[in-house]
């Protein structure tokens, strides 16, 4: 099929429903995917792989009428989840070489409801910047705007959805991860509720990070939970499971909810004039669906809490990286991880034990204010960023004290991180286009485990200012490769 063909940016459901009457096989469904991604990657990079045999192969096993809800979808993987025999490299050359032996188990999940996957995508290495810009694997480019990054970590992902390379796509947040990539690149992403998503079977619980996807609808979003979530065997801890079915649920009506709506954030940074009227729109939108909008504020945590949070996020980075050393049987030569890599996890190596402990103590006695405020409202909105997506170059963790070019990213995503920490489910949806032809996102914020209403504002949202037809300029990216 054509370039111009819309066949990836239709729904998953859609595109299950086709394989499943016999409209489309899974093989022509899939060699759509990669015959866009041949021609729009080369200008965008948003791939650290790409299989077409092995993706093409999984493809023939669905037949006319195959039950499973996603029968024959193509979908992508970021680059730090394993995939058993695909490149999981973390976008580090120290990791270039390693394809696991197993899957991790929402990849199992994922597989099990029917998606095909076709490709691994880009990110910053070892995920740690709001930008993906490796070295490694270099910079991913934006679809609206090929000069601007499209944030990160899970940026990859988020470029890929948006330029219809996939339908949707894989991805996780440990500070913003799905959010800021979303954003930057018009997408629903939402993070949900600490423990939601099993980490495993490599990975323990996470303080901080989570998984989720990608996607162009509140739908599909309710429904990839709906395949994600859920205890594993051997999980310490997980959230409960919800009342009913998130595909269900996001169709209720919430009634008429309180929300506070506020730009100020930990780290004190003005907000980006197109980011504030971003912040306005939605909250206009919600109070003409009827619900209550006031300006408040939680018990902010100061400037100070970065540091905390640095400790917490800095252990995983350098946890990661240990595990490289673990597979090579040595520690990275020089030039084999970034100097922030290196930064991140020598600092990671002089915090005690003791020391980390008490991080994640300070953090969650800070939570716990924060959260208290959610006894009053129902949602909390902010803009989903600080900036607008930046110019690709201007946040790479490259200069001469990286430390302080990760330092630097808290004016770029103020609003994020706070929420890992709470451990609260989190979406940006895209609200407005700006003058400068990006979209323009809000962040809106549940009660803890609260995604299901949080699920049918986003719903609410989606259908009050439509967003699924806002496409990039493909056809000047293709020309572009």
């Amino acid at each position: 099929m054509a370039l111009s063909d819309d066949l990836m940016f239709r729904t998953a459901g859609e595109l299950a429903s086709l394989v499943r009457s016999g409209h489309l096989s899974a093989r022509e469904l899939v060699s759509v995917s990669l015959e866009r991604i041949e021609a729009l990657n080369p200008a965008l990079n948003a791939f650290i792989e790409v299989d077409a045999e092995r993706a093409l192969e999984a493809a023939g096993d669905f037949t006319r009428g195959d039950s499973r809800p996603f029968a024959g979808v193509p979908i992508a993987i970021k680059g730090n989840t394993p995939v058993a025999g695909w490149c999981t490299n973390f976008a580090s050359r120290f990791l270039s070489g390693h394809r696991p032996e197993y899957s991790a188990y929402l990849v199992r999940r994922l597989k099990d409801a029917g998606f095909v996957v076709v490709g691994v995508t880009n990110l910053p290495e070892f995920g740690i910047l709001p930008t993906t810009e490796p070295r490694h694997t270099g910079p991913t480019r934006n679809p609206w705007d090929p000069t601007r990054t499209p944030g990160g970590s899970s940026g990859g992902s988020a470029a890929a959805v948006a330029s219809g390379m996939v339908p949707l796509a894989h991805g996780n947040d440990g500070g913003g991860s799905l959010r800021i990539p979303a954003a930057c690149c018009g997408l629903v992403g939402l993070k949900p509720s600490r423990g939601r998503v099993s980490r495993g079977p490599d990975m323990g619980d996470s303080y901080l990070a989570v998984d989720g996807v990608l996607t162009r609808t509140v739908a599909e979003t309710a429904q990839l939970l709906d395949v994600l979530a859920g205890y594993e065997v051997g999980d310490s801890t997980w959230a409960p499971r919800p009342a009913e079915p998130y595909a269900a649920a996001h169709r209720r009506d919430p009634g008429r909810l309180r929300i506070a709506m506020s730009a100020q954030n930990s780290l004190g940074v003005d907000v980006d004039a197109e980011c504030m009227h971003g912040l306005r729109e939605g909250a206009e939108l919600l109070a003409g669906l009827g619900h209550e909008v006031v300006e408040a504020v939680p018990a902010l945590p100061g400037p100070e809490a970065a540091r905390l949070f640095t400790q917490v996020f800095g252990a995983q980075i350098s946890l990661g990286i240990s595990y490289g050393e673990l597979l090579a049987g040595r520690p990275p030569d020089e030039d084999e991880i970034e100097p922030l890599s290196r930064a991140i996890h020598e600092l990671a190596q002089r915090t005690t034990s003791v020391g980390y402990l008490a991080a994640v103590a300070q953090l969650q006695a800070l939570a716990r204010g924060v959260i208290a405020f959610f006894a009053e409202y129902d949602l909390l909105l902010t803009p989903a960023l600080g900036e607008r997506p930046l110019p690709i170059g201007e946040l790479s963790g490259y200069g001469e004290e990286p430390l302080e070019d990760f330092m630097r990213s808290g004016r770029f995503t103020p609003f994020t991180p706070l929420f890992n920490v709470t451990g609260q489910p989190a979406a940006t949806i895209p609200v407005a286009m700006g003058e400068d032809g990006l979209p323009t996102s809000v962040q809106l914020v549940a009660k803890p485990l609260g995604e299901d209403t949080l699920l049918q504002v986003l719903a609410q949202l989606e259908a009050a200012r439509p967003w699924v037809h806002r496409r990039p300029p493909v056809q000047a990216l293709e020309r572009r490769s």
